[in-house]
């Protein structure tokens, strides 16, 4: 309505001493209500806790954790803490054993989605006056509608554009001026392609692309950036269906490469990924998240397989979130090739650092003889086209260097590859017969 007015977001966080003292507040209540819910799973699971002896998060250790497991073994609802008439929305993402993980949410529960959305989007640069370009996709995943409701809370007007049909996507930047874009890095990468290639580039106006949903290095930040041109800035956002969706954390762009966590929402922790026991500050391991506010499906404790560490305070003067490094790479994602462990982060990372190999690229696992191999293709750029042996000898020496075991790599002619418009991009392959899965 004219002379609407939106309350401000808190992009800055509690004092350390204040934020201590709620993140106790709420994770008491929290065990509290889980233990007294008559929810079967959390009676089971808290039946050794004494809910009054968590007083502080000094507590938080003793308590369990929750894994993906938990959401898969009590599908569809079973993890739900109220009664389903008090519930108004649920969302899933896709499920590798054929279901999915189903999460569901009270009104609060999406006020709460609402407004860490609206602080990222505005620890990013968003404006409330911004026309926000929204490239997620809508439905079940938790992308599009998470930030959707973000953008509305800030003040902005969105755009639902979702995912796919490239050509109305720039058609939509170019005549709506739009200044922020959400996308998944690859699909941000598709569309600065196509505006190239239709010469068209210089009628966007999009200056800060909020790129999360599949993970990115730091080389593949340089190529959107570059792709784009200057004045663009790519951001990550953090989040995840089982904690919330996104909005779990943003990166700033005046403090690239760290994480704000939301804190006074999400409690983080770095834990061992192997023995679960709590790292010390600044060493590398997995983030576990307790939901300190969610209502319909809380999580304590809840490994999210993302491997990251905490970081120091001495980010921007004023904030006060928990700052993490941008993911390393999941747990889960980890490739044993010879008994070598390999991230695919790792193998993006050497890719992008050769100005001769392009933005695209895939990864197989080739499983069929008697000791696993580790194929990789990738585009090579036009520049590079006469020197493909020269280029592929120096990348594969590169990769051998940093990941330890030989891979084989095939170069291709740019733009022969697949492009992904709609969901997130597929780079880890598994071939188990003679059907190359990147034919």
């Amino acid at each position: 309505m004219p002379g609407t007015s939106f309350d401000p977001v808190d992009i800055v966080g509690l004092p350390t001493v204040e934020k201590r003292s709620l993140q106790g507040e709420r994770l008491a209540a929290l065990v509290a209500r889980l233990a007294t819910c008559g929810n079967a799973f959390w009676t089971e699971r808290l039946a050794d806790i004494d809910p009054t002896s968590i007083t502080s998060v000094d507590d938080l250790t003793s308590l369990p954790f929750t894994v993906k497991q938990d959401l898969r073994d009590q599908y569809p609802l079973g993890m739900v803490t109220t009664p389903m008439a008090e519930t108004t929305r649920l969302h899933a993402s896709s499920g590798t054993s054929g279901k999915p993980t189903i999460v569901v949410y009270t009104p609060n529960d999406l006020a709460i989605w609402a407004e860490v959305n609206a602080r990222a989007l505005a620890l990013a640069g968003t404006r409330p006056d911004d026309i926000l370009h929204n490239g997620y996709g809508y439905g079940l995943f938790t992308g599009g509608l998470g930030l959707h409701y973000g953008g509305e809370r800030l003040g902005c007007t969105v755009v639902p554009v979702s995912g796919g049909n490239t050509a109305l996507q720039l058609q939509l930047l170019a005549d709506l001026g739009s200044r922020v874009m959400l996308a998944t890095p690859s699909y941000c990468l598709v569309l600065a392609e196509r505006a190239h290639s239709e010469g068209i580039r210089h009628q966007l106006g999009v200056q800060i692309g909020i790129l999360g949903a599949e993970p990115w290095s730091e080389g593949m930040r340089t190529r959107i950036q570059d792709a784009w041109g200057d004045g663009f800035t790519a951001l990550d956002i953090y989040g995840l269906s089982e904690v919330i969706g996104p909005g779990v954390a943003m990166e700033a762009p005046d403090d690239l490469g760290a994480l704000n966590v939301f804190d006074d929402h999400f409690l983080p922790e770095i834990v061992d990924p192997e023995t679960g026991a709590p790292v010390a500050d600044g060493e590398y391991g997995e983030l576990v998240l307790t939901t300190l506010t969610k209502e319909a499906m809380p999580v304590l404790r809840y490994r999210t397989g993302d491997i990251t560490r905490m970081l120091p305070d001495g980010g921007v003067a004023g904030r006060h979130w928990t700052r993490i490094a941008r993911l390393t790479g999941r747990a889960d994602d980890m490739l044993i090739i010879r008994g070598i462990n390999v991230y695919p982060r790792e193998i993006e990372a050497v890719l992008m650092d050769d100005l001769d190999v392009g933005t695209n690229y895939a990864i197989v696992v080739d499983r069929r003889g008697p000791m696993v191999e580790l194929r990789i293709r990738a585009e090579a750029t036009a520049n590079a086209a006469d020197r493909l042996s020269t280029v592929r000898d120096r990348v594969a020496g590169a990769l051998a260097d940093r990941i330890r075991i030989r891979a084989d790599l095939e170069l291709v002619p740019e733009g022969s590859m697949p492009r992904t418009e709609v969901g997130k991009v597929k780079r880890v392959h598994e071939q188990v017969d003679d059907v190359d899965p990147l034919a």
